[in-house]
C-alpha cells in the first residue's frame, strides 16, 4: 500500500453543531425507503442462516454487534473518514485512492457487486437532488456506498462523526431488516438488537476516527466464505 501521511486530527466526540436541517438530512440518508436498493442484499447472512450459523435473536446480535465492532470500526470508519475529508477539501486523487482501497477490502464478487451498485444508485439520487459532483460516480467502476454517504454528508453539512454513525446505523438496520425476515425474528426481537447497536456504535466511530493509514484493515473470515457461498447457494431471497 502506498503511505500517505496521516490526516489532520479530527473531534470525535457527539457533535453539538449537527442543526435541525443536518439532521433531517442525516435521517433521509440513512432511511429504509431511501430509493437504492439495500433491502435486496444480506451480505451473507442468507448463507449464514441457512447454515445454521445464526439461529436466534442473540446469535443475530453477535453476528451484527461483531461485525460492527471488529470488522466496519477498523475498515469502513477510517476509511469514510478520508473520503469525507478528501470530498471536503476537493481532492480527486486521494477521493479516488480510498474508494479504490475500500472497494479492494471486499473480499467476494458478490460484496463488491453490491457496495458498486449501491454506490452507483446514490449517486444517481443524489444527482437528482442537485449534488453534481456524484453523477460522474454512476457507473464508476469503483464507487462504494460510503464514497457517495460521505459526499452527501459533507454537501449537507452533517459533522464527520454524525455523519460516520449515521453510516453504521444504515448497515446494522439493514441486516437487521434481514435477519427478520430470514429467520425469521419478530420486529421486536430486531429492535432489541438495533438497541444494542445503539450502545456499540458511538464507540465504533470513536476508535475508527483515531486509527492511522497502516492500521486500517482487519480480518473477518466468517463474512467471507458466507458470502463465496452465497455466490452459489441453490435457493435464495438476497442477492449477496
Amino acid at each position: 500500500m502506498v503511505r500517505r501521511a496521516a490526516p489532520p486530527p479530527v473531534a470525535t466526540g457527539s457533535s453539538e453543531r449537527l442543526g435541525t436541517a443536518s439532521l433531517l438530512r442525516l435521517m433521509q440518508l440513512t432511511s429504509p425507503a431511501l430509493p437504492i436498493g439495500t433491502y435486496a442484499y444480506s451480505q451473507g447472512l442468507e448463507w449464514a442462516v441457512a447454515a445454521g450459523w445464526v439461529k436466534t435473536e442473540s446469535e443475530t446480535s453477535d453476528w451484527v454487534l461483531g461485525l460492527l465492532t471488529r470488522s466496519l470500526s477498523r475498515t469502513d470508519v477510517p476509511i469514510f473518514a478520508r473520503l469525507y475529508r478528501a470530498w471536503a477539501e476537493a481532492d480527486p486523487s486521494t477521493l479516488s485512492y480510498w474508494s479504490r482501497f475500500l472497494h479492494a477490502t471486499r473480499d467476494t464478487s458478490e460484496l463488491q457487486a453490491e457496495d458498486r451498485d449501491v454506490g452507483g444508485a446514490l449517486a444517481r439520487l443524489l444527482g437528482l437532488l442537485g449534488i453534481g459532483e456524484a453523477e460522474g460516480w454512476i457507473a464508476h467502476p469503483h464507487a462504494t456506498f460510503a464514497t457517495l454517504f460521505s459526499l452527501a454528508t459533507v454537501h449537507w453539512e452533517i459533522p464527520l462523526p454524525d455523519a460516520a454513525a449515521g453510516y453504521l446505523w444504515a448497515w446494522a438496520e439493514a441486516q437487521v431488516a434481514a435477519a427478520v425476515k430470514l429467520i425469521p425474528l419478530g420486529q421486536t426481537a430486531g429492535q432489541r438488537i438495533l438497541s444494542r447497536a445503539i450502545e456499540v456504535i458511538p464507540e465504533a466511530v470513536r476508535f475508527g476516527l483515531t486509527l492511522k493509514d497502516d492500521e486500517i484493515g482487519c480480518l473477518w473470515p466468517g463474512l467471507a466464505m458466507a458470502s463465496a457461498l452465497h455466490e452459489v447457494q441453490y435457493s435464495r431471497l438476497f442477492r449477496s
